[in-house]
């Protein structure tokens, strides 16, 4: 993996997360409320120490059902404590007792019924709480750094989980495209680890030139919550607004077969850091899959972000984030961050 450029200056900080579940905390925003009939059984469900799939899997065997008719909205950490959304299809509206699921692991929060099954991405985004421990460095300049965030956003990498124990889901991509048969689940992981690969790459380029929440000539634009592109336009001073807002942010692709979109300097940037020969073939095999050439915002802005000293080295931060954005690149603008889970 490359190395991500900081978009705020040097480091300000090195620390530890994860010394106990409890110090990473994600409570999932449902994008919807349950129609309270039909026949998938919404669970909302605390997890502590097992990620969503073993839970899908535990849910699966309690309903003594086939995994596929167990659904979630979104993969939740396993070294954390989390808050989130299954469905279990049961076309009889029988359930079994839910004080079977009591465990260690899981807690039943709710149980209502809803007429369709959870759709992958069906959440309004994330709130995290994490707390970061043995921290070294300075308040009162963690503390400007966190308000900068705050008031500009930061840049919208992909985080490392994305790409799997040490990177290895980009090697193993790359096999994958010279023929090695894969799974179907593997192979979508390795397609979205491609395509992520390239885009860190193209947002890293633009951070490098500090152009990350700033216009390109040829700059497509998304709109804020929203996969809604458009452009190339003129930027105007209706634009300039619109960006100083957050209501719109440069974008950069998610590769797939057809033309970019961008042109002039946006585009010429774009080709330029995926030109290596790891990018190119990455790029073809993203092509030859058939995907299609999408757009994902460079730009982040935390949503009520806030946080406290619990004490001279314990920092507590609270955010909330879209779909699809990952709490590491708040993170990573402060400084080397150890997980101690992993230890």
């Amino acid at each position: 993996m490359i190395p991500l450029p900081l978009a705020f200056g040097a480091p300000l900080l090195s620390a530890r997360i994860r010394s106990t579940p409890e110090d990473f905390q994600v409570d999932e925003l449902p994008a919807f409320e349950a129609t309270g009939e039909g026949e998938h059984l919404l669970l909302h469900i605390r997890k502590r120490g097992a990620n969503t799939v073993h839970v899908a899997k535990v849910l699966a065997k309690w309903a003594g059902l086939p995994e596929m008719a167990v659904s979630y909205a979104g993969m939740k950490d396993r070294n954390a404590v989390t808050t989130q959304r299954f469905s279990v299809h049961l076309p009889k509206r029988v359930a079994p007792d839910l004080a079977l699921l009591a465990s260690d692991e899981v807690e039943v929060l709710e149980a209502t019924w809803h007429n369709r099954k959870l759709q992958r991405g069906a959440l309004a985004g994330n709130r995290f709480k994490l707390v970061l421990r043995d921290v070294q460095g300075d308040a009162a300049a963690i503390d400007e750094r966190l308000q900068q965030i705050a008031t500009r956003g930061l840049p919208n990498w992909f985080g490392e989980q994305r790409f799997g124990r040490d990177g290895g889901n980009v090697p193993a991509a790359l096999a994958m495209f010279g023929g090695r048969r894969m799974r179907q689940d593997q192979r979508s992981l390795l397609l979205s680890a491609a395509r992520s690969a390239l885009f860190n790459r193209v947002l890293a380029a633009r951070v490098e030139q500090g152009s990350w929440d700033q216009p390109l000539d040829g700059e497509v634009w998304m709109l804020d919550g929203s996969r809604s592109v458009f452009g190339p336009e003129p930027y105007t001073d209706v634009l300039a607004e619109r960006l100083a807002r957050f209501d719109i942010h440069p974008s950069a692709p998610l590769w797939g077969e057809g033309e970019l979109r961008s042109t002039d300097a946006a585009r010429a940037l774009e080709l330029a850091a995926l030109d290596d020969e790891q990018s190119q073939a990455l790029r073809a095999g993203l092509e030859g899959a058939r995907l299609k050439q999408e757009r994902r915002a460079l730009r982040l802005r935390p949503a009520l972000l806030q946080h406290q000293w619990l004490a001279a080295d314990v920092l507590e931060l609270s955010f909330a984030l879209p779909p699809g954005c990952y709490a590491t690149a708040v993170l990573h603008e402060l400084g080397p961050v150890e997980d101690a889970s992993q230890a």
